[in-house]
């Protein structure tokens, strides 16, 4: 089996911070499946996540993305990869389609098979019809499903999301998991950053809990709970190992 992803003892230390964000993070992703990276607030996701992306350098360890080193190769991974982090990257005042179009130009994509793949996207996400209206009058939703578009247009081999459904409603919510499922199952690979339990339960195929910039479980949900008996799903697994204390 090829390996999509790969830390190796990678550690990143901000300037002036008392402690390392991530700790000698080691984990391992497989092409093909759904990995969950989940985690507390303030557990290193949101880092680890950048780092794998190459937007934030590491202080040591190893990082490797479909076989190429994150120090060095950071511009040819982000050609490869689909990135849909967290905060909504989005233009307020331009239109679906010029977001579309901008982003697309980005990936080096042009004038028919541009128009097409957006066309493509627009309607599986039920957008066509808000396609030329300015991204300010969107809701949550509608926003967070443009903005997974943006990271889809290129066909990456692998797609990083980081809380891709924060803030939407139901309907949002299962037409983005089911799409991921559907993207997923036709081979690509998804890393996928929440702390949504429920949720990552019905996605990811493997996991990974990370806690104070540290793996501390990975496995498959069956390995997982076979290893703490007294736990019956994600959920309390999560808790037993990260603790009930609030995480602000």
């Amino acid at each position: 089996m090829s390996i999509a992803i790969a830390l190796n003892k990678v550690v990143k230390t901000y300037t002036g911070a008392k402690q390392p964000a991530v700790q000698g993070l080691s984990l391992q992703v497989n092409e093909g499946e759904i990995y969950g990276l989940l985690g507390p607030n303030g557990a290193g996701k949101s880092t680890s996540v950048m780092m794998i992306c190459g937007l934030t350098p590491y202080s040591s360890g190893e990082i490797n993305v479909l076989g190429f080193d994150a120090k060095n190769k950071s511009a040819t991974i982000r050609s490869l990869i689909g990135v849909a982090p967290q905060e909504i990257a989005l233009f307020p005042t331009l239109t679906a389609a010029e977001n579309l179009t901008y982003f697309g130009n980005m990936y080096g994509l042009r004038g028919k098979k541009l128009r097409e793949t957006i066309a493509h996207y627009v309607e599986a996400f039920g957008l066509t019809s808000k396609l030329n209206e300015q991204v300010a009058s969107f809701s949550g939703g509608m926003k967070r499903r443009l903005n997974l578009i943006a990271a889809l247009l290129h066909e990456p081999k692998l797609l990083i999301i980081d809380e891709p459904t924060a803030g939407v409603d139901i309907h949002s919510r299962n037409l983005i998991i089911d799409i991921l499922k559907g993207l997923n199952h036709k081979g690509m690979t998804i890393l996928y950053s929440s702390h949504l339990m429920e949720e990552a339960e019905k996605l990811c195929t493997r996991f990974g809990i990370i806690d104070e910039g540290k793996l501390i479980a990975e496995g498959t949900r069956e390995e997982l709970l076979q290893q703490n008996t007294n736990c019956k799903d994600i959920e309390e697994l999560f808790l037993h190992l990260t603790g009930k204390s609030m995480r602000d």
